[in-house]
């Protein structure tokens, strides 16, 4: 595949690939304590859309061998998969989980279709069992708010507040409140006592909606700070509802903690653990979890900075922002009941801030662990373990593709995300999902196919599957990154689609048309989940006095 990619040829395929379960099977091994991983085989915007079962994480045929190591680490846990309960996604996605080695699937017999008929619940939206916690830890737990015209008419009388923002420093960069703080979620307890003026100064925590202000929050009223702390009711989308402006770009790095603020951030890491019951791992623990990694699934997850992750980091492990593994569990643990164990810093303050949070919402045995100078470390980004054999697939140079879009010889599809698509694709190539070819493929014209992805790794595997089409197929090498590298031009927009580009969930923020009847929508949506949670019997959040 490509040199940042580790190919790992799993075990051999079962001769039965997967069998069926009933919806009362699924209902009682949710239940039962032990480990399993459902996952949902559609494209995340269709699962999103026409709704998933809350304890589904999403693992989309078109991305298993991408994915699936990361996410399902353990070749030997029971795995169940489902899908609408139309179509043949599911079974699917089933054989390809068996070929790659994984010895335990099943199949929900039915779907979300049954799921639904035998009285459960299908929840729309994406990272759903996260967002549904926040709602359900400002509720529990009361969660103090403030509208955003308070905010900003308090603001503008000059008086005593700072604004956390608790999102990633991406999407903060992309647009945030003027004058507040780029801090992470997971980093608050840690960097807070640096940005606060004194113990009187108001502290506001915001994101684009409502989870992450709630969290964030929360999390610093949990830590025992001084100061009173609320959330931005609705974070920017009320900002914007009020006519507010808010700023791009402009992030000014927050420093680490000196002596006395560190010494206020371990104070409160002694009081999460009291209060949440946090379970510390030394070496001989991790040793010992990992020599028995094939009988009980084990995640270590390191919740620093990426700055501070690929400066050093544990083998094995991988980066999961303490703010984010929170706010979408369900991109990391795909296994619940698994074994978790959250790398941090000696201090631990981001660790124990994390565990809090996934303690509380019950998807895993949590423990936290501390580096320190006697440990050896791996520098650099993490791996992307690519699951299965390297495909045989045919070539092309981005040299000679240039020429070959010239004279009008090929047909480029472009499997990344409908969103990448849209924000520049090559010009004249069209949108496609692989789980969806070769559907379509009889309506393009009879010319050789290049495939391409953003780094060719998607789509040499659907090369691979396009073998028996009767097209002459080849791939991109490098992908569009290597298009893009040496400056060829690019086209926006969602120019030519070969398939429906609902294979994301789009936010708000993202939609096409009334960007405010979004907002509105978003936000009764999420709202509206404390509801559906207090109706649903598989879900038990937990809350500590």
């Amino acid at each position: 595949m490509t040199a940042t990619a580790a190919l790992q040829t799993p075990p051999a395929a079962l001769a039965e690939p997967y069998r069926l379960i009933t919806v009362e099977d699924l209902r009682n091994r949710l239940a039962g304590g032990g480990e399993v991983a459902l996952v949902d085989a559609r494209e995340e915007g269709v699962r999103s859309r026409d709704g998933h079962i809350l304890q589904s994480v999403p693992l989309p045929l078109s991305q298993i061998e991408l994915r699936a190591a990361a996410l399902l680490p353990r070749f030997g846990a029971p795995v169940v998969v489902t899908d609408s309960g139309v179509g043949d996604l599911a079974t699917r996605a089933a054989r390809r989980l068996s070929e790659l080695g994984y010895s335990d699937v099943s199949v929900l017999d039915g779907g979300v279709a049954a799921w639904e008929a035998a009285g459960g619940i299908a929840y729309t939206g994406s990272n759903v069992l996260s967002k549904a916690f926040g709602e359900f830890v400002e509720h529990a737990y009361g969660t103090p708010r403030l509208p955003a015209r308070e905010v900003k008419e308090r603001l503008d009388r000059g008086e005593d507040i700072v604004i956390l923002d608790g999102r990633t420093f991406q999407e903060f960069e992309n647009f945030h409140i003027p004058g507040a703080h780029a801090v992470p979620n997971a980093e608050l307890p840690f960097r807070v006592h640096g940005l606060v003026p004194s113990d009187e100064t108001l502290v506001v925590v915001n994101c684009a909606g409502r989870t992450r202000s709630i969290i964030g929050a929360q999390a610093l009223i949990n830590a025992g700070i001084p100061n009173t702390v609320v959330a931005l009711e609705n974070g920017t989308m009320a900002w914007l509802f009020e006519g507010y402006d808010l700023a791009h770009g402009d992030r000014a790095e927050v420093p680490a903690p000196g002596p006395a603020e560190l010494e206020k951030a371990r104070a409160s890491v002694a009081r999460l653990t009291r209060r949440f019951g946090i379970r510390t791992l030394d070496r001989a623990g991790l040793a010992r979890f990992e020599a028995e990694r094939d009988a009980r699934t084990l995640y270590v997850l390191d919740v620093r900075t990426r700055a501070e992750y690929e400066a050093g980091h544990l083998p094995g492990s991988l980066w999961a922002e303490g703010g984010q593994l929170v706010q979408a569990t369900d991109r990391w643990v795909g296994t619940r009941n698994a074994r978790i164990v959250l790398v941090d810093d000696a201090d631990g303050v981001r660790a124990a801030i994390t565990a809090s949070w996934l303690i509380q919402l019950g998807v895993g045995e949590v423990y936290v662990l501390g580096l320190d100078a006697a440990d050896r470390l791996e520098q650099g980004p993490e791996p992307q373990v690519v699951l299965g054999r390297a495909p045989t697939v045919a070539v092309t140079q981005v040299a000679g593709l240039e020429r070959l879009i010239a004279k009008d010889a090929v047909v480029v599809l472009d499997l990344d995300t409908s969103l990448a698509y849209a924000a520049g694709h090559i010009p004249g190539a069209r949108f496609a999902v692989r789980a969806r070819l070769p559907e379509g493929l009889d309506t393009l014209p009879p010319r050789p196919l290049v495939l391409t992805s953003s780094d060719g790794k998607l789509a040499a595997l659907a090369a691979a599957e396009l073998a028996g089409s009767g097209r002459q197929v080849s791939v991109l090498e490098g992908g569009t990154a290597a298009w893009k590298a040496i400056g060829l031009p690019l086209e926006t927009g969602e120019t030519a689609l070969l398939h429906a580009a609902d294979d994301v969930w789009r936010s708000p923020y993202q939609e096409a048309g009334d960007r405010h009847a979004a907002f509105r929508r978003y936000l009764d949506w999420e709202i509206d989940l404390i509801r559906q949670i207090e109706r649903d019997d598989t879900i038990a959040f937990k809350v500590y006095p």
